[in-house]
């Protein structure tokens, strides 16, 4: 504690109300402070012709800043993160296989219309209302996940989910206000899931 004395006498006053300032920015911008905004409510998989599919909702909770720059004509892009992993007790679990899926939604002012894009697929649809464009999109039905041969009989296997805003498919403009800003750091907790032979 005495070797940091002088260090800190030598700041003086001026010095310290900007750290300090600094520290109450950090904590607030801190991973974690803000609760989550998008929610994996549900999550089901069955094997089909010899291929694990995934049934999932997600409920999408965008920001009122979100909001507006939707209603602006900024698209936004949702990306969900799918990571299977073989369970080890004594090492480190072993990847399977990392999916992601991926949507754009943009509101259309001259038609009043919601369009989502699948840019996996890059299968197009437009609904009348915010609300039906939000629940098509946290709706994955029959998403193929991985070979079934891959998975061993009598082995333990975890699926991992997560959504989140993509803040680099934002405009440049706004993407610095975005990064700094938690209105803008939306995403799920991880999912995990029991995948079975």
């Amino acid at each position: 504690m005495a070797s940091t004395t002088p260090v800190l006498k030598s700041l003086g006053h001026n010095m310290l109300r900007p750290l300090g300032w600094l520290g109450l920015v950090m904590l607030w911008l801190a991973p974690g402070v803000q609760a989550s905004d998008f929610f994996i409510t549900g999550l089901h998989t069955e094997v089909k012709e010899g291929v694990y599919l995934l049934d999932a909702d997600i409920d999408y909770r965008f920001t009122d800043d979100a909001l507006q720059a939707l209603s602006n004509g900024v698209p936004l892009t949702v990306q969900v993160n799918i990571e299977i992993e073989r369970v080890r007790n004594w090492w480190f679990d072993a990847h399977v296989a990392t999916l992601e899926q991926r949507y754009s939604l943009q509101y259309h002012a001259l038609s009043h219309q919601y369009l989502l894009r699948n840019l996996n697929s890059s299968a197009f649809y437009s609904f009348p209302n915010y609300r039906a464009a939000v629940q098509a999109m946290g709706r994955l039905r029959e998403f193929p996940l991985v070979d079934a041969q891959l998975i061993v009989p009598d082995e333990s296997y975890r699926l991992l989910m997560k959504a989140e805003l993509d803040i680099e498919a934002l405009p440049s403009p706004l993407r610095p206000v975005a990064y700094i800003t938690p209105a803008w750091r939306l995403k799920s907790d991880w999912y995990s899931w029991s995948l079975t032979h």
